[in-house]
């Protein structure tokens, strides 16, 4: 049993303690139920402020018991207090605690599954400004590199839906699940989409069956890192140029020009202005994606814009950030 489990044993034993005491002096001394639990309570604690009435024989006998057994629960109940704070287990459990209650209030929020090489740069890329990213890692070896990264975080398999529930995956947005393991993730793919049929799944497979597999299951996104990498290794030996620009997709990376998708709020100062009253000379509007209908690319500049809109954008970061702002703020 951990240091954990004994506290709560400790403390629900005194509790009983209080409700045997309480019930035995009401019992053989015919005390009320509030004289009762009061004597129980002095007595469990050995403050020594009297008896609330003389006490019989037999009512003094009980009272030895009580205090020999509550005596001996309350020395363990102090020992057990003093492992935790020695051993740093009760901040940790604070600290937990504290996490899931944060995690309880998320939504529209990122489960990544798995916080492996690829899990990690997952979390790395987003902004946590931005969307709010829940970890969770079966590993219990990783929870100091969890807790350095700053990322909220559940010790656990993914493969278990009390773990999914624990992530929040019924009020979540976007899940990632990116263990080494095709099966795993294709677990884990069913099961999220089984809690929740709305959520966009993006998983990780490492050969075209898995590909096949987790689309079928219900990811709407699945990526083959040996694929992809091999893909852009031959397009910078082939079309070098293109992958300098596609480095620009890397929002806050590299030099000061960024690409960037800006989604404009329902009652934003943006809606009914037109994608050339918002361009600029540092920032252009290179697509344009709205509810269910296909991208627009280059969209025309007497296009309105509409609440719900989302912007793929070119430009200066600073610029960016400023556009972002405007679109997110009411009119």
């Amino acid at each position: 049993m951990t240091a954990a489990q004994r506290l709560g044993s400790c403390a629900a034993g005194l509790g009983l303690l209080t409700v045997i005491g309480s019930i035995g002096f009401r019992l053989i001394e015919g005390y009320t139920w509030i004289d009762a639990l009061y004597m129980s309570v002095i007595t469990l604690s050995t403050v020594g402020f009297g008896e609330v009435y003389p006490l019989s024989p037999e009512g003094r006998l009980f009272t030895t018991g009580l205090i020999i057994v509550g005596a001996g629960a309350a020395v363990y109940l102090l020992s057990t207090i003093a492992e935790l704070l020695i051993a740093g287990t009760l901040r940790d459990l604070i600290q937990r605690r504290n996490m899931q209650r944060s995690i309880a209030r998320l939504t529209d929020h990122i489960i990544v599954c798995g916080f492996g090489r690829f899990g990690r740069v997952v979390v790395e890329e987003i902004d946590p400004e931005q969307r709010a990213v829940v970890v969770i890692e079966i590993d219990p070896a990783r929870e100091a590199e969890l807790t350095r990264s700053g990322c909220l975080f559940v010790l656990g398999s993914a493969l278990e839906d009390s773990v999914l529930r624990e992530a929040g995956v019924e009020r979540a947005l976007d899940l990632v699940a990116c263990t080494p393991s095709d099966s795993d993730n294709l677990f884990i793919t069913l099961s999220a989409r089984e809690q929740n049929p709305s959520l966009r799944i993006h998983a990780r497979a490492e050969s075209e069956a898995a590909i096949r597999r987790l689309r079928t299951a219900g990811a709407q996104q699945v990526i083959s890192s040996y694929q992809i990498g091999a893909q852009r290794i031959a397009a910078s030996i082939l079309r070098p140029s293109v992958v300098d620009f596609l480095e620009i997709a890397r929002p806050r990376r590299g030099g000061e020009v960024d690409l960037e998708e800006v989604r404009v709020a329902l009652h934003s100062s943006l809606v009914d202005a037109m994608i050339g009253d918002i361009e600029e000379t540092t920032i252009r509007i290179v697509a344009l994606k709205r509810g269910g209908e296909r991208i627009e690319l280059v969209p025309s500049r007497e296009t309105q814009i509409r609440g719900g809109d989302h912007l793929v954008v070119i430009g200066e970061r600073d610029s960016l950030t400023k556009l972002a702002q405007r679109a997110a703020e009411p009119a």
